[in-house]
C-alpha cells in the first residue's frame, strides 16, 4: 500500500504497472468499516460522539502509517490494535467520566505513552499485549510529534 499511495487520483505508470491509488482509497481498503467504529465501540448512544472524536486521530494516524510503506500484515495489525484501543478507551470512560469532557488528544494521551498502552480487558496474552503496546507507542510518537509541530 505505502509505495503506491498518492494524494492524487488513480493512474497507470506504464504497461502492466500497478495502479497508484489515493490515500483515501488505500484507507478504505485497509478499514472498510472505519466509519462504523464509534457505533460499534459504544455501550450507550452518548459514546458515539466521543468515539467519533477519537476516530479522527486514528484516521490521521492510519493515513500516516499507509504512507510509511509498511507491509499489509503490519498495517492490519496496527488497524486491529487501534480498534482495540478505541473500545478500551470508551470502556474506561465509564470508570473516569470526567474524561468525556476532555479533547480526544488528551484522552488518548491519558491512556498511551512512550512505553505502552492500557492493559486490555478481558486479559490478552503477554505477546498480544506487547504487540498492542508497540502500536500505542507508535501512536504516542505520532501524536506528540504533531503537537510539537503545531506549537
Amino acid at each position: 500500500w505505502g509505495a503506491g499511495v498518492t494524494s492524487g487520483g488513480m493512474r497507470k505508470r506504464g504497461l502492466g504497472a500497478a495502479p497508484i491509488i489515493t490515500a483515501a482509497d488505500a484507507l478504505a481498503q485497509l478499514c472498510r468499516d472505519l466509519q462504523d467504529w464509534p457505533q460499534r465501540w459504544c455501550g450507550e448512544p452518548s459514546d458515539v460522539a466521543l468515539g467519533e472524536r477519537i476516530l479522527e486521530y486514528f484516521r490521521t494516524f492510519l493515513l500516516y502509517l499507509l504512507g510509511q510503506g509498511f507491509a499489509p500484515t503490519t498495517l492490519r495489525r496496527h488497524r486491529d490494535h487501534l480498534w482495540m484501543l478505541g473500545g478500551e478507551i470508551i470502556r474506561r470512560c465509564y470508570d473516569e467520566p470526567y474524561l468525556r469532557h476532555r479533547s480526544a488528544a488528551n484522552i488518548l494521551l491519558r491512556f498511551i505513552d512512550d512505553e505502552c498502552g492500557p492493559l486490555i480487558c478481558p486479559k490478552i496474552s503477554e505477546q498480544q499485549q506487547n504487540a498492542f503496546d508497540a502500536t500505542c507507542r507508535k501512536l504516542y510518537q505520532f501524536l506528540t510529534a504533531n503537537r510539537a509541530q503545531q506549537k
